[in-house]
C-alpha cells in the first residue's frame, strides 16, 4: 500500500524541518511526502535536498485566511496522482513517532478498518530547551492529550463519536477519501473544517478508529485561549457548519468570546455575531471584568 504524508504549511519552518527529520528516522519511510505551501515561497528551501524527498504544492491564499481545507485537498490530489493508496495527514507542528507510518499502514491493510478514519494519539510538548527538541526524547516529554482516546500500542478503539475527530494526525485510504469527497472548501481560516470532515465521515458510515502505537508529538508554540486572533474566522466557520449540520461547533470558544464581549448570540435566531450583546457592558483592558464581560443591570 503506497503511503503519502500530506502536510499543509505557512511559516513554522523549524517545525517542518523537525517533522522531516522524524519521517526520516521512522521505521517506515513514506512513498510520497507532499508539503502544501500556503503563500509561502520560502518553504521549498526547508525541505530541499533532504530525505524523504518532498514535493511542494503551491496553494494561494485568498482574503488573508489560510485555506487549510483546500490545502489538504490539493495535497491529497497530488499524492493520489502519484499513486498513493493511503493518505496520512500531519499538521506542520506534528512530529511523527518512530512507528506512526508503519502502524497506520498495518491497520489500513486490515479489511475491517479500510473504511475508517484512523487517528493516532497526539502529545502536546512543553517548550523546547535552548537546543531544541531531540527526537529520542519526545515520548518522555508529554502524554497523549487527555481530551481524546489513548489506546495502548497495538490496541484499536472504534468510536461512534465523530465529534472527537481532529486533523492533527490521521490516515485514510484513497478510496475512502474519494468516497467522502475530502474537506469542505467553504471553510477558510481557523476552526471547523476538521469537525465538518468528521461529520462527513459519520454521514457516510465511515467509522472513527483510534490507533494505538501511532503517536505524533505536537511542537510547542504560543497560543491564546480562547483564540481571539481567529475570532472572525471562527464565527464565520461556525455559521457554515451550523448551516450544513444543524448544530453549533466550537461552543467553548464561542461562549468564551461572549463572556469577553467579543461575540454574542442572537436570542431570536440563535446565530452568533461579533461584538457584545445589546446591553452588555464591555470593560476596559486590565479591568478584572474584562475577562468575563459584565451585563448592565
Amino acid at each position: 500500500m503506497r503511503t503519502a504524508v500530506i502536510t499543509p504549511a505557512a511559516g513554522r519552518h523549524r517545525h517542518l524541518a523537525l517533522q522531516h527529520l522524524g519521517l526520516a528516522a521512522g521505521s517506515r519511510s513514506p512513498d510520497r511526502y507532499v508539503v502544501v505551501a500556503m503563500d509561502d515561497p520560502g518553504l521549498g528551501a526547508v525541505v530541499a535536498g533532504r530525505k524523504p524527498a518532498a514535493t511542494v504544492v503551491d496553494c494561494p491564499v485568498r482574503n488573508g485566511a489560510l485555506p487549510l481545507a483546500r490545502a489538504r485537498n490539493l495535497g491529497a490530489a497530488r499524492a493520489m496522482d502519484d499513486g498513493a493508496e493511503l493518505l496520512v495527514f500531519l499538521d506542520v507542528d506534528c512530529v511523527p513517532g518512530e512507528h506512526l507510518l508503519e502502524r497506520y499502514r498495518q491497520v489500513a491493510l486490515d479489511a475491517r478498518h479500510r473504511r475508517s478514519l484512523l487517528c493516532g494519539t497526539v502529545s502536546y510538548l512543553p517548550p523546547p530547551g535552548p537546543y531544541g527538541y531531540r527526537l529520542a526524547d519526545l515520548p518522555e516529554l508529554a502524554g497523549p492529550h487527555p481530551g481524546r482516546p489513548a489506546p495502548a500500542a497495538g490496541e484499536l478503539r472504534r468510536s461512534e463519536d465523530h465529534r472527537l475527530f481532529w486533523s492533527l494526525s490521521f490516515a485514510v485510504t484513497a478510496d475512502t477519501w474519494q468516497a467522502l469527497g475530502g474537506f469542505c472548501e467553504e471553510y477558510e481560516g481557523y476552526g471547523g473544517e476538521d469537525t465538518d470532515f468528521g461529520q462527513r465521515a459519520r454521514a457516510a458510515g465511515a467509522p472513527l478508529t483510534w490507533v494505538g502505537g501511532a503517536p505524533a508529538f505536537h511542537q510547542h508554540h504560543p497560543v491564546s485561549d480562547p483564540p481571539v486572533a481567529h475570532l472572525h474566522d471562527i464565527l464565520r466557520n461556525a455559521g457554515i457548519f451550523h448551516r450544513r449540520w444543524g448544530w453549533w461547533p466550537m461552543t467553548g470558544w464561542l461562549e468564551a468570546f461572549a463572556a469577553r464581549g467579543l461575540a454574542h448570540r442572537d436570542r431570536a435566531t440563535g446565530a452568533w455575531f461579533p461584538g457584545p450583546a445589546p446591553g452588555q457592558r464591555v470593560t476596559a483592558p486590565g479591568d478584572p471584568g474584562a475577562l468575563r464581560g459584565e451585563d448592565v443591570p
